[in-house]
């Protein structure tokens, strides 16, 4: 709110209480009917310089002057409470600027999430739920204050997610991800390059509305791409075709009816389990949970292995797959870290 009520209330108290004791004095010194000496009341105290409804005495000149004085300090008033009330804002949007920018630059590993729209706040409540630290790029202000309703605390940076400020801004040097959902593929696609180039080391995931918008996202440095409208039209012929299991993807990748998902755990360069296989691990016994699938380091990138042997050997960096509740995949990073 840029005033406050307490200042406005009063502001305007003081104009009322000023027209109801000029049009009374006016009545009593003039002798005049209560629409003259409103109609004088008014036209005084504004100053619009309108000559007077009746000659005046010199009483009623004495009290115009009282009036113009009233006037002039009511109007004073008010332009005060405007200009204190701009700067009081100017100076808060200052404060969470440097507030923002304070924190980022404490952040480390965190997500960059490049448009606040429809997929962007999505992909933040995902985020949320797996307290991930994250950071806005939006300049719409109205998505922005979208993003708050959401989550108050959110970080957001005013500006182009295409300029390279803007991802220096958000931190990128430290992040371990950005998804770019912007609304033309235009702008993704210089993202991509833009992030890239920033930092090589980054996951880039970009939003694409074609197939040959695909292609050009991957050439452009990004690991994953999305399109919404291929994946929702697959979704839709498997809810059709394959029913049983688009339910059991649906609710184990969203959590949704269920306190079950699926997660990941990565084995770390000094655990426990370092060189142990599967069995030896004995990860059901420790956690509950049931490894379904190991993301292991390949020539071309990580490979996927489903239903992984008991003598499969656990190496740094090895991703183990599981479905279960947040207390268990918290469990379980804590004993493969």
């Amino acid at each position: 709110m840029i005033f406050r009520g307490s200042q406005v209330a009063m502001v305007v108290a003081f104009f009322l209480l000023l027209v109801a004791v000029g049009t009374v004095g006016y009545a009593w010194v003039e002798g005049w009917g209560w629409a003259d000496s409103f109609y004088m009341t008014i036209i005084t105290i504004t100053a619009v310089g309108y000559h007077e409804v009746h000659p005046l005495t010199q009483a009623g000149r004495y009290w115009t002057v009282l009036m113009l004085v009233g006037g002039l300090t009511g109007l004073a008033a008010w332009f005060a409470l405007i200009t204190t009330s701009m700067v009081r804002m100017d100076l808060r949007n200052t404060y969470r600027k440097r507030a923002t920018m304070k924190r980022i630059r404490r952040m480390k590993d965190h997500v960059i999430v490049c448009g606040g729209g429809r997929m962007g706040t999505q992909v933040i409540v995902e985020l949320i739920g797996a307290k991930k630290d994250y950071v806005v790029i939006e300049r719409d202000p109205k998505a922005g204050e979208a993003l708050r309703n959401v989550d108050p605390e959110v970080l957001i940076i005013d500006d182009d997610a295409a300029e390279d400020r803007a991802l220096r801004r958000a931190g990128i040097d430290s992040a371990m991800g950005l998804v770019t959902c912007l609304s033309a593929d235009a702008d993704n696609l210089f993202v991509c390059l833009s992030a890239r180039h920033l930092n090589s080391k980054l996951v880039v995931i970009a939003r694409a509305e074609g197939q040959s918008a695909t292609a050009k996202m991957y050439q452009a440095g990004a690991d994953h791409v999305v399109s919404p409208n291929v994946t929702g039209a697959v979704w839709v012929a498997s809810l059709l075709t394959r029913p049983s299991v688009a339910s059991f993807l649906d609710v184990a990748s969203t959590g949704v009816h269920l306190s079950r998902h699926i997660d990941q755990a990565t084995v770390g360069g000094r655990s426990r389990i370092l060189g142990q296989t599967l069995e030896e691990a004995r990860i059901p016994e420790r956690t509950g949970l049931v490894v379904i699938a190991v993301s292991k380091q390949g020539d071309a990138g990580k490979d996927i292995l489903f239903n992984p042997k008991a003598d499969m050997q656990l190496g740094a960096g090895d991703d183990l797959i599981v479905l279960g509740d947040h207390d268990q995949v918290a469990r379980l990073r804590e004993y493969v870290s």
